[in-house]
């Protein structure tokens, strides 16, 4: 017979006063605590949204207005849980409140499905790297992936490999920018100083001779172009969904993409790591040398280039920046968290929304009743 599992902890409503005066943002649901402290900054609505509701018991919130919290949100929560609210025998102002939380009910469909997370019987060892073990998944990998956990991950057994798969988010700019300044200063002066003509390999009749003014429309194109690159790439490739008797192709979506929807707030996996990201930008530029003359393509992947490293600090900005309420950025946050959480097969932008109109691949807006 399996032992009992250890009894929860409890708090007092004092107890639980004294860590909230100490900083700390603790919620209840019912008379179950939740220490959501380290995930202030991370909420999608804000932190003040979070902070507001320090002490008080979320349930209603949960269900919305304004919208109703996914699944996967109740979920998450659940990690945080530290114990119950109990009655203080030496405070029996508080107990009313205490009975009246343990009184409150939740949804019966969902409480029993999120209570405590038991890591011991998740489909995977914690304990160990993960790559090899995802892809003994099979068909219940798409639906383990994208029910994201609050923990860091670690793919491989080796050290240096397992290094060469994080970075630090600031090493984008410090690598990236400099190649993009150096490309942009070279290629203008090419531009300024030499004979460039458009078309000229084709024919020398109708070839076009390139102005230095076209340099800022070709650098904001390679920006442009870029963002489509993000739409695809992000949409095609990280979303598709491998054949569950596969178990390499379940292993090859997990590295590139499964991983960041498993663990989103692991920060050492949010923007490319150098050294696979030299490879694939080392592809783009040939690419673009083979198909366009060798100044156009160079300030197109300058401009690109630039576009990715905006591209790599906005999502990371998403996942744990804490933008005003109203701006352009808090807008991109809550539509990138819905894609995390709720809607996996759509809202496939990171810096822009433009391609999802254009694709129709937009997050459905929630309609909810109004209060009254």
């Amino acid at each position: 017979m399996a032992p009992a599992p250890p009894p929860a902890a409890s708090f007092t409503p004092a107890e639980v006063q004294r860590r909230l005066a100490a900083g700390a943002c603790w919620v209840r649901r019912g008379a179950s605590l939740y220490d959501l402290t380290s995930f202030v900054r991370q909420h999608p609505g804000g932190e003040q949204l979070l902070l507001a509701r320090a002490g008080q018991d979320i349930s209603a919130d949960l269900d919305g207005p304004p919208h109703r919290h996914s699944d996967n949100a109740r979920r998450w929560l659940e990690q945080y849980y530290v114990g119950e609210l109990r009655a203080d025998p030496q405070d029996p102002t508080e107990n009313g409140a205490v009975a009246s939380a343990e009184t409150q009910k939740t949804d019966p469909a969902l409480e029993p499905q999120f209570k405590v997370v038991d890591w011991d019987k998740d489909l995977v060892d914690w304990q160990k790297p993960l790559l090899w073990q995802v892809g003994h998944l099979g068909e219940k990998y798409d639906e383990w992936v994208h029910q994201p956990v609050a923990r860091p991950i670690r793919l491989f057994h080796s050290d240096l490999i397992e290094a060469f798969s994080k970075t630090v988010w600031y090493s984008v700019p410090l690598i990236w920018v400099p190649l993009v300044l150096y490309l942009s200063w070279s290629y203008y002066r090419t531009l300024t100083q030499d004979n460039i003509r458009l078309f000229a390999s084709l024919t020398r009749e109708y070839s076009m001779m390139m102005p230095e003014s076209v340099f800022i429309g070709l650098f904001v194109l390679g920006m442009l172009v870029w963002t489509l690159v993000e739409y695809v790439v992000h949409r095609f490739l990280f979303h598709m969904k491998p054949p569950s008797n596969s178990h390499y192709l379940i292993m090859l979506h997990f590295v590139m993409h499964g991983q960041h929807h498993k663990a989103p707030f692991d920060g050492s996996r949010l923007v490319f790591p150098p050294v696979p990201a030299s490879l694939i930008i080392a592809f783009f530029y040939v690419l673009l040398r083979l198909i366009l003359p060798e100044t156009v393509g160079g300030i197109i992947f300058a401009g690109g280039l630039l576009g990715y490293v905006l591209y790599d600090m906005t999502h990371y900005y998403l996942h744990f920046g804490s933008p005003h309420k109203g701006s352009y950025l808090y807008t991109m946050k809550a539509h990138h968290v819905k894609h995390h959480f709720e809607y996996q097969k759509s809202g496939f932008g990171i810096s822009t929304k433009l391609w999802d109109y254009f694709f129709h691949t937009l997050i459905p807006e929630e309609a909810h009743p109004k209060m009254q």
